[in-house]
């Protein structure tokens, strides 16, 4: 009995080594936890990347200027080079009534055409003067009243007609050019992402005083914030002669130096940095049906992230007095005709548009680095 009862108690000890070294399980059971854990957290970025996507998304406007123009349009030549229209707009609405009053309209108080050059290492940047003298095409109003074409109107009155889709068609018209997109972007969200990429660095060789524009700069290196880059690109009076040539080459070199500020800010080294400029970026930005989702935007974005400033060649549409009205000019038909076949054939733009016109020189130029 007292060999059995030691026989028990000796099992018993067995069985409880043997209960102490399955310990291990315990640690199994902590690794099913941090993996179900790990797993848990994946899901959670995946359910938060699932919801900026669509937070972004929601923030786009677009436009379907496909649907709206039809097959009257320009050839779509595939030939690896792309063009794309950008408007600023000068809509007084909402956010932009402090720059004015809202008049009920808006009209298109920065125009580009940016044509890619195929490879996508290259671009030339046509700006059109907004009281450009040109021939209009029929639009259709926002409330689907048809406006009859005209001979003789200034440029962006086309946008104040038709918005974006009467915008392009004009351009179209000019340029015998298809656009590819469209991009446009208002005084308040430019505004916004000039100050959520933390200003942007200018040197400007000469004073420049603008009542009109809000803007008053000494000579010298600034970073300017969203409210002053937004008076150095609508500034007229502050320097030469007052007209919108000048502006233009304000607005040329702002453009590069964007692209500079762009490129030197490292977005993927601060999430919040990037989330940020996305919000900001989406908010401010009106596109073509094309790009109007995050994943579209991104591709189109990083296909051109080769093209720095020093890969850009800025120009001005050849134009002179318009001989009726010497508030407003005209394009000079040779050398505007040269720049668009040059462009139509993925070309650099030729010497005759560079040379020609009031676009090529004016006093405003190099006020700007």
């Amino acid at each position: 009995m007292a060999e059995e009862s030691k026989g028990r108690r000796a099992g018993a000890h067995r069985r409880g080594g043997r209960g102490r070294r399955r310990k291990p399980p315990v640690r199994r059971k902590g690794r099913r936890i941090a993996a179900w854990s790990a797993a848990g957290l994946v899901l959670f970025g995946g359910a938060g990347c699932g919801y900026l996507y669509l937070k972004f998304n929601g923030n786009l406007h677009s436009v379907d200027i496909n649907a709206a123009l039809g097959k009257n349009r320009p050839d779509n030549v595939d030939n690896g080079s792309m063009d794309i229209l950008l408007l600023g707009s000068d809509s007084r609405a909402g956010a932009n009534g402090k720059y004015g009053r809202d008049e009920g309209s808006s009209r298109s108080d920065t125009a580009m055409i940016v044509h890619v050059y195929a490879g996508h290492k290259e671009a030339s940047v046509v700006s059109i003067p907004r009281d450009t003298i040109v021939s209009r095409p029929a639009c259709t109003t926002p409330s689907g009243k048809t406006v009859p074409a005209v001979k003789r109107e200034q440029f962006n009155e086309a946008y104040s007609i038709g918005g974006a889709v009467c915008a392009v068609k004009t351009v179209e018209a000019m340029t015998n050019i298809r656009m590819d997109h469209y991009l446009e972007v208002d005084f308040a969200g430019f505004q916004n992402l000039i100050d959520k990429l933390g200003g942007v660095k200018v040197t400007t060789t000469k004073p420049i005083n603008d009542r009109w524009s809000h803007l008053k700069l000494d000579a010298g290196e600034h970073v300017l914030t969203g409210e002053q880059s937004l008076g150095l690109v609508r500034t007229r009076h502050g320097v030469g002669d007052g007209s919108d040539l000048g502006r233009i080459k304000l607005q040329q070199a702002f453009i590069k130096a964007l692209l500079d500020q762009v490129k030197s800010v490292g977005l993927f080294t601060s999430p919040t940095k990037l989330y940020g400029i996305a919000d900001t970026a989406t908010k401010a930005l009106t596109t073509d049906k094309d790009l109007a989702s995050v994943d579209k935007l991104y591709g189109f974005a990083n296909s051109l992230k080769g093209i720095g400033s020093g890969d850009m060649r800025m120009v001005t549409l050849p134009v002179g007095p318009d001989p009726r009205d010497q508030d407003r000019v005209i394009p000079l038909p040779a050398a505007t005709e040269a720049l668009w076949a040059a462009l139509r054939d993925d070309k650099p733009v030729p010497d005759v548009a560079l040379k020609e016109g009031d676009g090529a020189k004016t006093q405003a130029d190099d006020v700007v680095k």
